[in-house]
C-alpha cells in the first residue's frame, strides 16, 4: 500500500518505521521544520546538544522506546541518571520525594506519612486499571492515603496538573503514573531531537519519504484512497494516518460522520506554557532536578533544573531551568506577550531560592502549546474513538489514545506500533 502519515512526532515516525518494514510505501508530512512533535528541541549558539521546548525524559520501564532505539541502532544515545525530586509549598519549603523524605516530612502525623507511602505502593502492585477508571483519583487517594495526606501532598499536584478539571480525573490516571515511573530517568545524548532525527534518518534509509515544512491543508476521499493537499501539491494514497490532535482531524476531514466527531468533541485537553531560561549559576540547592510546586505558591506548577541531571557542559556551561504549567487555553498566559509572562515568572524565582538575582539570567525562551495534556474523566476508555475512522482508509492516532497511560514519548511509540498494525490489517486496495 501507499500510505501517507500526517504528523512527524514519535507516533507518526514509529508507524512509518513499522509500515516500511512491512513492505509498504510511506510518506510523512510534518508542518514544522523538524521532526519530534512535542519532544522536538532547539539549540542555542555554543550548545553541543539540543534542548526540548517542553521538558522530557523516559523511565527504565519504558520498554517500547528503548526497544525502538535498539532496533534502529541508536541505543548508544540513551543513558539513565539518578535524579532528585522534591515538592515545595511556601509554608514548609522543599522536601525530597523519596521514601525516606516522605517519612521525615514533619507537617503530617506519622500515620498519615505511612499511609501516603502505602498509597503509592498499592498503585505499583495493582493491574486492574479498568476498575480504577470508575472512581475519581480524589476518591481513591483519599481512601488510601487519608484526607490529610491527600490535601497536603496529592491535591496540589492534581490542581496544578489539571486545573479546573482536577476533581474529574479518574483513578486509572494516577495508577498509570505510579505504575510506569522509576527513580532513574533516561535521556538521549544530543537531546530527544537527536533521537527523533535518528529515527527519521532510519525511516528515510529504508525507503520512506519525509516532508518537512509541509502543513497539510485538506484531505479528499477518492475511489480506493485519499488525496493529500500540502503547499499546493497533491499526493494520492491508499491509506492515511492523522497522527495529531482531534481538532486537526476534524478540520482535515469534515465529512466524518457525527457519531465519530461527537466522540472527538468529548476529548477535553489542557494546554501548556513553558519558559526555558539559562542562568550563570545553579538555582535549586541540594542538586534538586524537579521541584513540584503547590498551586498558587509560584505562577507555575513545576521548576526543573535540567542541568542538575544533565551536565551543563553540553549547553556551553549554561545552567538550564524550565518553569512550566498546564493551563486552560483561555488563561491569560496564552494571550500575554512573551516578555510579560517571562518577567512575571522570573520575578517569582526568589521564592524558590531567596538568593536568586535577575543578573543571573542570560537568556529566556517561552513556548506555548494548546494540546498538551488530555483530561481523563470517569470511564474514559468509552470516550476514545477507534483508530480506524468510519471513512474507509483514514486512521487517527492521538495523545488521547495512549490511555490509560499518561502522555509521553514511550507511549507515543507504542501507539505508533498499534496504528501501524491497524493499517496493515486493513488490507491492500484493489
Amino acid at each position: 500500500m501507499k500510505i501517507g502519515i500526517i504528523g512527524g512526532g514519535f507516533a507518526g515516525l514509529t508507524a512509518a518505521y513499522d509500515l516500511l518494514k512491512a513492505g509498504h510505501q510511506v510518506t510523512v508530512f510534518e508542518a514544522a521544520p523538524q521532526v519530534g512533535g512535542l519532544a522536538s528541541g532547539f539549540k542555542a549558539p555554543g550548545w553541543d546538544w539540543s534542548l526540548e521546548r517542553f521538558y522530557h525524559h523516559i523511565f527504565t520501564t519504558d520498554a517500547d522506546i528503548i526497544a525502538l532505539a535498539k532496533a534502529i541502532g541508536a541505543e548508544d544515545l540513551l543513558f539513565f541518571n539518578q535524579q532528585n525530586t522534591a515538592f515545595f509549598c511556601p509554608e514548609h519549603g522543599a522536601h525530597a520525594v523519596t521514601t525516606l523524605g516522605i517519612l521525615r516530612y514533619p507537617h503530617l502525623p506519622f500515620l498519615d506519612r505511612i499511609r501516603f507511602g502505602v498509597s503509592g505502593l498499592q498503585l505499583k502492585l495493582r493491574n486492574d486499571w479498568q476498575r480504577l477508571e470508575r472512581i475519581t483519583a480524589e476518591q481513591h487517594m483519599t481512601r488510601w492515603a487519608g484526607k490529610r495526606a491527600y490535601q497536603e501532598l496529592w491535591q496540589p499536584l492534581f490542581d496544578g496538573k489539571f486545573g479546573p478539571y482536577a476533581s474529574q480525573v479518574n483513578a486509572a490516571w494516577i495508577w498509570a503514573r505510579g505504575k510506569s515511573r522509576s527513580f532513574k530517568l533516561g535521556y538521549f545524548k544530543g537531546g530527544f531531537q537527536a533521537f527523533a532525527d535518528a529515527l527519521a534518518a532510519y525511516v528515510s534509509k529504508i525507503g520512506g519519504s519525509l516532508k518537512l515544512n509541509a502543513p497539510v491543508q485538506r484531505l479528499e476521499q477518492i475511489d480506493g484512497g485519499w488525496r493529500v493537499f500540502t503547499n499546493g501539491v497533491e499526493d494520492q494514497f491508499d491509506r492515511v494516518i492523522v497522527a495529531s490532535a482531534p481538532g486537526v482531524l476534524m478540520k482535515l476531514a469534515p465529512e466524518l460522520p457525527a457519531e465519530y466527531t461527537d466522540k472527538l468533541k468529548l476529548l477535553k485537553s489542557i494546554g501548556a506554557v513553558v519558559m526555558v531560561a539559562t542562568l550563570k549559576q545553579p538555582l535549586l540547592t541540594n542538586g534538586v532536578y524537579w521541584l513540584n510546586i503547590t498551586k498558587g505558591a509560584l505562577p507555575f506548577l513545576a521548576l526543573v533544573e535540567h542541568t542538575n541531571m544533565i551536565p551543563a557542559r553540553h549547553y556551553g556551561g549554561d545552567r538550564v531551568i524550565y518553569c512550566g504549567d498546564y493551563l486552560p487555553t483561555d488563561h491569560r498566559y496564552f494571550t500575554m506577550s512573551d516578555e510579560d509572562v517571562t518577567n512575571e515568572w522570573l520575578a517569582s524565582l526568589k521564592t524558590a531560592n531567596p538568593n536568586f538575582d535577575p543578573s543571573w539570567v542570560k537568556q529566556t525562551w517561552l513556548f506555548r502549546e494548546a494540546y498538551a495534556q488530555p483530561i481523563v474523566p470517569l470511564n474514559h476508555s468509552r470516550n476514545l474513538p477507534s483508530l480506524r475512522t468510519p471513512l474507509d482508509g483514514l486512521f487517527f492516532a492521538s495523545m488521547n489514545h495512549v490511555y490509560p497511560w499518561d502522555r509521553g514519548t514511550n507511549f507515543a511509540v507504542e501507539l505508533g506500533h498499534r496504528v501501524a498494525r491497524e493499517v496493515a490489517s486493513s488490507g491492500v486496495t484493489a
